[in-house]
């Protein structure tokens, strides 16, 4: 029992210090002085057809925040966002909007929670942070590389908080293993691994087709370049599409080799190697559906990808996870707890806490989201450093990005550590951006 109080305090004691109980952000602007619980938050969400409708609802149920708008291009789309924000218990009813930049207009929104397809990301992030707007948005932040670097810049020059969506930074019995992982609980740990298992069917081949009534699908193509629309792009499929999409790396590998880097300590490689390829069907599916990513950095420290999109078959029991491997033994990393092992496989630690929704396409569910949440709302009320500022959230987004353009280009990259740029390759440089259709270039 006594060990179980202390552990309780631990969690509590660390937990704390990762939800923005640090420093203070310089000049961050306070939406009110006396740092309440009950202060409120006006929040717009930003694409609700799946993780975005999670988040209506959360920030709904969330003390202290307000759903004051749903944003989506879709109609179906904003029926779901305005369900939701019904179904987190707000009695009142947020505004429907379709165009973004509508609702940045509107002086009385505090924040911009961005859930729409990747492409928007940055942009419109940057959008936000321009209209003075705190900003959510969901991983990966960006679509390539330089809209990270744009995104970073952009958040540099305002006192604005912009936190990004990988919730297992705030889940508390991560935050511990991460903790004693850090001090020395399976020695030096040099080299981690992280996976993610799925049984996706195939899209098939698209056809062109007239745009579905209700759909706004110039507004759905934002920053992107401009490409008919067909039958199999919306409102998921577009992942495996680079013109809109990054694929299982930066789907779901960001939150598994976030862990990884938070854990290890490092930032940027001096090496990326990947390979696979669309493997299990044949279809418009463009990028890879079974990928194994190396990275390599300083300080003898590895981090591996395995991402296998149409087979399901578990590593060390669980689909999706990060395993941390050292002098002493090895952690691994399950939902929100961790197992440790000596080197004899003795286990030697356990602590779990099962969440009470599942993780489906949408997320954890509110009880393992409301920490990052609550997490940023803190933070746009204090101007305190959040758990995962787009600075540092953003390294792990750009490693990701690398381990695609190695995968694209077939070969080996070499990388400044102090910046994570691609050396000598001009090829591999020309995936750093992308075309924008004229009128919606970002720019800082």
């Amino acid at each position: 029992m006594k060990d179980n109080i202390k552990r309780r305090d631990f969690i509590k004691q660390t937990a704390a210090s990762s939800i923005g109980l640090g420093l203070m952000t310089a000049g961050a602007p306070f939406i009110h002085t006396n740092g309440s619980a009950n202060e409120k938050v006006v929040v717009a969400i930003m694409g609700t057809n799946s993780r975005g409708s999670a988040l209506a609802q959360g920030f709904a149920k969330l003390d202290g925040a307000e759903v004051a708008y749903i944003c989506d291009v879709d109609d179906q789309a904003l029926e779901k966002g305005m369900r939701a924000t019904q179904s987190g218990g707000q009695k009142k009813k947020p505004k429907a909007e379709k165009d973004i930049r509508k609702v940045l207009e509107d002086k009385s929104v505090d924040a911009i929670v961005i859930a729409a397809p990747d492409h928007w990301h940055a942009p419109a992030a940057i959008m936000a942070l321009k209209a003075g707007k705190h900003v959510y948005v969901e991983k990966p932040c960006s679509h390539n590389p330089h809209e990270g670097e744009m995104l970073v810049e952009a958040a540099s020059q305002s006192d604005l908080i912009v936190q990004m969506g990988n919730q297992r930074r705030s889940w508390p019995n991560i935050v511990e293993g991460i903790q004693v992982l850090k001090d020395g609980i399976i020695g030096r740990a040099y080299f981690a691994r992280a996976w993610y298992a799925n049984s996706r069917e195939s899209i098939g081949y698209g056809k062109k087709a007239a745009v579905p009534a209700g759909l706004d699908y110039e507004l759905w193509q934002g920053p992107a370049p401009r490409k008919p629309y067909q039958d199999n792009l919306i409102h998921y499929n577009w992942h495996w599409f680079w013109h809109w999409g990054t694929g299982e790396l930066l789907n779901n590998g960001t939150h598994f080799i976030d862990l990884c880097r938070w854990g290890l300590g490092v930032d940027y490689p001096i090496r990326v190697s990947s390979g696979g390829g669309r493997y299990a069907y044949q279809d418009d599916w463009e990028t890879p559906d079974t990928q194994i990513t190396y990275y390599d950095f300083d300080d003898q420290k590895s981090i591996s990808w395995e991402g296998r999109s149409c087979n399901r078959q578990n590593l060390e029991g669980i689909s999706a996870g990060a395993s941390f491997h050292g002098e002493k033994g090895t952690m691994v990393i399950d939902g929100n707890g961790y197992m440790v092992y000596d080197n004899s496989n003795k286990e030697i630690r356990r602590v779990s806490e099962k969440s009470t929704n599942a993780l489906d396409a949408t997320g954890p569910g509110f009880d393992l989201d409301q920490d990052h949440l609550n997490n940023f709302r803190a933070c746009v009320i204090s101007g305190k450093q959040p758990a995962s500022h787009i600075e540092d959230a953003n390294k792990s987004v750009h490693i990701c990005h690398l381990g695609n353009i190695a995968h694209r280009t077939k070969r080996v990259l070499n990388c400044d550590p102090k910046n994570g740029k691609i050396l000598g390759d001009e090829e591999a440089m020309a995936l750093w951006g992308r075309d924008y259709e004229a009128g919606w270039e970002p720019n800082v």
